[in-house]
């Protein structure tokens, strides 16, 4: 998995238990907190049209499944 830092544009997935708000959303990167030695908490900055799709301005990512970086273009 690609190294994620502070600032790095993601996709984000929510899953099914969403309901019908599953699906993936794009944000930043604003902060990261440790949870174990190679896990973190990967706290999203969601675009406008996230935010309002999903009532959140925030959102924290546990599984590095759930998220990818987005590369420049």
């Amino acid at each position: 998995m690609t190294q994620l830092q502070v600032g790095d544009r993601v996709r984000i997935h929510l899953d099914e238990k969403f309901g019908p708000r599953e699906g993936w959303y794009t944000g930043a990167i604003v902060r990261i907190d440790p949870y174990s030695r190679h896990r973190n908490f990967y706290w999203v900055e969601l675009d406008a049209e996230a935010q309002s799709a999903l009532g959140l301005r925030q959102i924290s990512v546990f599984n590095p499944k759930n998220i990818q970086k987005i590369e420049p273009e």
